[in-house]
């Protein structure tokens, strides 16, 4: 059974951070891209950041030097640093395993950005 669990999420202020863990199990980690995914109320889920089995990484332009994306094969995690955090992070943020046409999603972690 593939199972994807993240942690991390919740409440900080603007300017704070968090750091978002996803454990994978039931896959062969490494060989998969790993995705953070964001959904904010009444908007589409959208592609935060990635993560290739090389090492090589992603953002969206609204999060380019603020968030840092990386994992650890040994412990098949995939973290999210979320440094400067804006009232327009909050969301849903959703861990993602992506192999050919394999794809698993977490449940998602609440990130609420509010002072």
């Amino acid at each position: 059974q593939v199972r994807l669990v993240e942690s991390g999420g919740g409440l900080v202020q603007p300017g704070g951070s968090l750091r978002l863990s996803c454990v994978a199990s039931g896959i062969n980690f490494k060989i998969y891209t790993m995705n953070w995914y964001r959904q904010a109320p009444g908007k589409q889920r959208e592609l935060v950041a990635a993560v290739t089995t090389g090492g090589n990484t992603n953002y969206v332009d609204s999060v380019k030097g603020r968030f840092t994306i990386s994992r650890d094969n040994a412990n098949r995690t995939v973290y999210l640093q979320m440094n400067s955090l804006k009232p327009e992070d909050t969301a849903v943020y959703y861990c993602n395993a992506d192999f050919r046409r394999l794809n698993y999603w977490g449940q998602g972690t609440q990130v609420t950005v509010s002072s």
